[in-house]
């Protein structure tokens, strides 16, 4: 096969010229050859490459390439997501445009090195991608160190390709990932295997790092000068140098000039990097949130159309997914238990789960198992595959089964879903709902059933927390959170799921109530309670045991965390002068210390009393219901505070 003037490639070798021809230059980029291929990375010459600039957590929308981050091994759940929600719009025609969001041979590609692989969410995904056979290829780039931890104390036995061969269905490939050609038949065989739909697949790239982890890493200090000796030897860009040369495709001279072409290019690159403008300062806090929809807007206020009579907090959180769920073909719901069930044949037979408080009861039987389903029990899966599915633009509505157990999935939720618009320049998104269940008053919940937390989420730039009190207000923020376009903590305390004083009558499937606006539950003038979840009840119970004594004590739910109404928070300060902070989560650091915090430094002429707070112990919540009592405020403990404040 000619080539190009007096080249011609061996017998054999006809099929690698298209590569060649439009990647020779990536040869000299220092990346593996498998690297190479996969990135697709354009020649100068490339109209495709479009000119484009990516931020340093480098991604591309138009190329399918999801903003990275610095955590490592957490993009593998991302991956099952990605793959999930190509799955579920080949599957659901209800979804609008569906067809321009798949493909049919799509099949989504994730890479990691060796060590990523000892992270529990790499096999969580690697789980959940073989269980339910998703177009998944994963590529292991095991240069046989992370950082100076070598890869016989990562894994057992130095071989991970070996350990996940048992995985049913995965085809798996162990290569040298310094040989271009190998590396190239086997990233070919891999891809036909998933675009047939037969698998995923897992190649396993033993390559090397021929330098340093990192500027503050020096590899001489574990390294031996053998082995080091030994890794040049393997250089990829040398070995396939070497077969140009043997073959005929290249001279020394050429070769000199792709060397001398790309450091060009690079040195031009690095002086229009650092000729560009700064950022200006007023920038720094863009794309925390969505620019476009703001739920704390008048366009989520509408007004309520009561239904029937009045229902619990289950029954209206249950009718709005399953309203939202039919107004949106979208929305996915799925979490540990919240399917009626999750094999087909036992369904005509049994009432069903639909999570362990029955919030999503009738979804499943509704929406079909495509979009509503079962969970392993991870629950960074569970919020890992739902960034996965919201980069694509499904709309997840996820439970945590208990606040208490939302901890594994910290990573996902703070590095990744909180940052993700941020770190892509608003290229991608994570507009997930997570719903978790939380509190105590359980009588018996314990240490782990009983937890709250709000404040270490408050501390999360990207996510929203709403928090509601009674029936009514959780229709109308849950609503709220499905249809925002951020990242929302919805939390539900479970001890509120089915008081009579939590009830409402259902508003309707429009009703929505902003975030950020706070609700007067009653009125007075002596004393201000700011409060929320469930205290909200026992503020109230304080207040009226408090007008018994004269003392007339007004009682605030903020409803959501993250935005709170400041505003509203300021406005009665002023007016009434005198501020008492209940919350059931624990005192040292609870949100209620930021508010008094700041009533303290904006509106301190305003005071005639400190502030008093009024919160839990510093303690895990006992099981014995004395403790628990004792730990956890009570309407006694409110009450104290608002009589200690007035007379002051």
């Amino acid at each position: 096969m000619q080539v190009a003037a007096g080249l011609t490639l061996k017998p054999g070798y006809d099929w690698f010229f298209p590569y060649y021809r439009d990647r020779a230059l990536c040869l000299q980029l220092g990346v593996t050859p498998l690297e190479m291929l996969l990135a697709g990375v354009a020649s100068k010459d490339d109209p495709s490459s479009g000119g484009r600039q990516m931020p340093s957590h480098w991604g591309d929308k138009a190329l399918n390439i999801v903003s990275g981050s610095s955590p490592t091994g957490t993009q593998v759940l991302h991956a099952v997501g990605a793959a999930e929600a190509g799955v579920i719009y080949s599957r659901v025609p209800e979804i609008l445009d569906r067809a321009s969001r798949f493909h049919d041979d799509e099949v989504v590609f994730v890479s990691l090195g060796d060590g990523a692989t000892s992270e529990g969410e790499f096999w969580e995904a690697l789980s959940g991608t073989c269980t339910k056979q998703l177009p998944v290829l994963f590529l292991i780039e095991d240069n046989g160190y992370a950082i100076s931890v070598p890869v016989e104390v990562q894994t057992p036995g130095g071989d991970i390709s070996r350990l996940v061969r048992s995985f049913p269905g995965l085809h798996v490939e162990s290569v040298d990932g310094t040989d271009f050609f190998a590396s190239l038949r086997a990233m070919r065989e891999a891809a036909a295997y998933v675009r047939e739909r037969k698998g995923p697949a897992f190649v396993h790239a033993r390559c090397i790092r021929p330098y340093s982890h990192s500027l503050s890493d020096d590899e001489k200090l574990y390294k031996t000068p053998a082995e080091r000796e030994a890794e040049a030897r393997r250089d990829p860009i040398a070995r396939f140098s070497e077969f140009l040369r043997t073959n005929n495709l290249a001279t020394e001279q050429e070769l000199a000039a792709m060397a001398s072409d790309v450091e060009r290019e690079v040195n031009d690159a690095a002086l229009a990097a650092l000729r560009a403008p700064q950022p200006a300062t007023d920038t720094a806090a863009l794309w925390v949130y969505s620019p476009d929809v703001d739920p704390t807007s008048s366009a989520f206020e509408t007004a309520p159309q009561p239904e029937g009579k009045p229902e619990t907090m289950v029954t209206a959180i249950n009718r709005t997914l399953k309203d939202e769920m039919a107004r949106d073909a979208r929305i996915v719901v799925f979490g540990e238990d919240v399917a009626d069930a999750s094999r087909r044949e036992a369904l005509p037979i049994v009432p069903g789960k639909g999570g362990v408080f029955k919030l999503t009861l009738g979804l499943q039987r509704l929406y079909g198992d495509d979009r509503v389903f079962n969970s392993p029990l991870g629950e960074a899966g569970i919020i890992g595959r739902a960034v996965g599915m919201a980069v694509r633009r499904l709309k997840p509505v996820v439970e945590i089964q208990f606040f208490d157990y939302v901890w594994p999935a910290m990573m996902q939720l703070r590095d990744e879903m909180s940052m993700m618009r941020y770190r892509s320049g608003n290229n991608f998104s994570c507009p997930i709902v997570i719903r978790v269940p939380i509190g105590g008053y359980l009588r018996g919940g314990g240490p782990y059933h009983s937890q709250s937390g709000e404040s270490i989420f408050a501390h999360c730039p990207g996510i929203r927390i709403a928090f509601p009190s009674n029936a009514v207000d959780a229709a109308g923020l849950l609503r709220t959170a499905i249809r925002c376009d951020d990242p929302v903590l919805f939390l539900e305390h479970k001890h509120l799921y089915r008081q009579t004083y939590s009830k409402g009558e259902y508003p309707g499937k429009d009703f929505m109530i902003p975030f950020g606006r706070a609700h007067l539950c009653q009125d007075g003038d002596q004393v201000l309670v700011v409060t929320w979840g469930a205290l909200v009840q026992r503020s109230l119970l304080a207040a009226h045991q408090a007008a018994k004594d004269g003392i007339s004590a007004a009682v605030l739910d903020l409803r959501t965390i993250a935005p709170y109404d400041w505003d509203t928070v300021a406005s009665h300060v002023k007016r009434v002068n005198r501020v008492v902070i209940a919350h059931e989560d624990q005192l040292t650091c609870g949100f209620g210390a930021e508010i008094a915090a700041r009533i303290a430094g904006e509106l301190f002429e305003h005071l005639d009393a400190p502030i008093k707070r009024v919160g839990a112990l510093d303690s895990p919540v006992a099981y014995c219901p004395d403790l628990e009592d004792a730990i956890l405020p009570q309407s006694a403990d409110v009450l104290k505070a608002i009589r200690e404040t007035a007379r002051y």
